[in-house]
């Protein structure tokens, strides 16, 4: 009996210890950064500017800015939990080719950026894109738009800073039940909520959702369930055919005519 109870507090301990661990380093889990410098906003379309903007907290985030000369709304891109704002580039060029100056950022801990990725982190680092890109000369309004986590973080922007609109590319409905999904056990434990489906209602301008029905990461039925959860005037995508990280997201003609079609219909442009 002695034996054995040893062997029950030795496996007590070492299980203890790895969820005290999991619990440490779980941000790994949730942010999947690419740590390597970006280059130059110029080297990669011929409009891009070189930003650096500063948290409340005084971190500092690289970012860059497309601008073109108009009256359209500008948009203020969020990306995903992975990768950094080069993946967006073809999107910003996409929606500059549509009269749209765009801001890609990214958030403490990617692309070269100093600190740790948090959701607390995020939202600061949103709060100082939004505020940097109000203050352009000719952004008279602002779209904000989310892939993924980053549509989770739009979410909690446009409820401190309402934009002209919202658009929530693959979004979930909080960072637990998706997390559940591919994790069922850390996923209920994770310190990082991103609670969508308590925030969306809470939104008051039109919110556009676009989804794919072979997205293997966030459901379809996830992102319809926020969408159902969000106040009028509203408009659910679904793009057939098209997984998570499909070009479809980037720069796909349906994706950016049902976007453009939306904005006006709403008169948001």
């Amino acid at each position: 009996m002695r034996r054995w109870a040893v062997v029950v507090a030795v496996v007590a301990l070492v299980v203890s210890g790895a969820v005290a661990v999991a619990w440490w380093q779980q941000w790994r889990l949730v942010y999947y950064p690419s740590t390597a410098p970006v280059p130059s906003a110029a080297t990669v379309l011929p409009n891009g500017q070189d930003v650096v903007l500063e948290t409340e907290g005084g971190t500092r985030l690289g970012a860059w800015y497309f601008p073109v000369p108009g009256g359209a709304p500008a948009f203020l891109v969020s990306h995903g939990n992975g990768g950094d704002r080069a993946g967006l580039t073809d999107l910003a060029a996409a929606l500059n080719g549509r009269g749209h100056s765009v801001l890609l950022y990214d958030y403490r801990g990617f692309a070269g950026n100093t600190g740790q990725p948090s959701e607390e982190g995020t939202a600061a680092d949103a709060r100082a894109a939004q505020a940097w890109l109000a203050k352009q000369p000719g952004v008279d309004k602002i779209v904000y738009f989310g892939e993924s986590l980053g549509a989770a973080v739009t979410l909690g922007l446009a409820v401190e800073k309402p934009p002209a609109a919202v658009i929530l590319r693959s979004p979930f409905t909080s960072l637990h039940e998706v997390a559940s999904e591919h994790y069922p056990v850390v996923g209920k434990l994770l310190a990082d909520r991103y609670p969508s489906i308590d925030r969306i209602g809470k939104v008051h301008v039109p919110v556009m959702v676009i989804a794919g029905d072979r997205d293997d990461t966030v459901p379809l039925e996830m992102s319809r369930r926020l969408y159902d959860a969000a106040n009028e005037p509203k408009q659910f995508v679904m793009v057939p055919g098209a997984g998570h990280n499909d070009r479809e997201f980037v720069n796909g003609r349906q994706m950016l005519d049902d976007i453009q079609g939306f904005l006006s219909s709403t008169g948001v442009t």
